[in-house]
């Protein structure tokens, strides 16, 4: 964003060159970190100046400690973000990608859900936040469960992306950041009629993880909606936990048993169930 000089009205010397040290960095969000470093300024000068410039409109404060430039041609102080991808990689750092969103990106699904999905290994207040005029959903994962992205870009800003089959590891663990049973069965079905199916990728990745119920979920389906090998599921069923655990956790209670994946069928499925 070019800020000129004549258009920084109501504002001081030192606060006309923050805004426009900041602009230049091309950032969707920044912290006074990010000022502290560009101006060579004391951190607690830097987030006086940000909190004094959100006040007068200049700014948008995201969440405590994180704000965006309002652009000059904004007729709200507070505008919805340009690039919410953008900011999220900011925002929840270090975070990646997934759910419903990433499928939409890896055109797994033609539903659009504005609501954005982040895995995120710093500590969340809550899961839904509101930042920038936009909606995240926020996983809060240990930070070894972040793997299985791309760098994907956004102008000069590299935003972190769960690859197509880690996309579909995360919604199978829970079906409610694939936008809910019905529609991961969709993701997961789009995922095995695609030329990216990689199975032996999927057992990588879900073994990574180490949680049972993936195994009951990817065996199952990948059995009903897509053509793996019997060697497959064979490696998906060693794996498999004890128990009764439901294919759609989000769903209703009742529903047929499939003894060998220790699953109850409680959504309908094509093809089988």
């Amino acid at each position: 964003m070019a800020l000129k000089i004549a258009d920084l009205k109501g504002i001081g010397p030192a606060e006309r060159k923050l805004l426009r040290t900041m602009a230049s960095l091309e950032k969707p969000a920044f912290r006074a970190a990010d000022a502290t470093e560009a101006l060579g300024i004391s951190r607690s000068r830097a987030s006086r100046m940000l909190s004094r410039l959100a006040a007068k409109g200049w700014l948008h404060r995201l969440r405590r400690g994180v704000y965006a430039l309002v652009p000059l041609s904004s007729a709200s102080p507070t505008p919805a973000v340009e690039n919410p991808l953008a900011v999220a990689m900011e925002v929840f750092a270090p975070c990646y990608i997934s759910g419903w969103t990433a499928a939409q990106h890896w055109s797994l699904t033609e539903q659009v859900l504005e609501t954005i999905v982040v895995y995120s290994s710093s500590p969340q207040r809550r899961t839904r936040q509101y930042a920038g005029g936009v909606t995240f959903h926020v996983r809060r994962v240990p930070p070894s469960s972040i793997f299985g992205t791309v760098r994907l870009w956004s102008g000069t800003v590299p935003i972190q992306m769960a690859d197509i089959h880690r996309t579909v590891i995360d919604i199978l663990d829970d079906p409610a950041m694939g936008g809910g049973g019905r529609l991961t069965m969709e993701i997961v079905a789009a995922y095995w009629q695609s030329a990216e199916r990689d199975p032996s990728r999927l057992l990588k990745y879900a073994a990574r993880l180490g949680r049972g119920t993936i195994f009951k979920r990817l065996g199952y389906t990948a059995a009903v909606l897509g053509e793996p090998s019997l060697e497959w599921l064979d490696a998906c069923r060693e794996r498999v936990t004890r128990g009764i655990s439901l294919l759609d956790p989000g769903g209703r209670k009742n529903g047929p048993i499939v003894t060998e994946w220790g699953l109850r069928i409680n959504l309908p499925m094509e093809g089988g169930g």
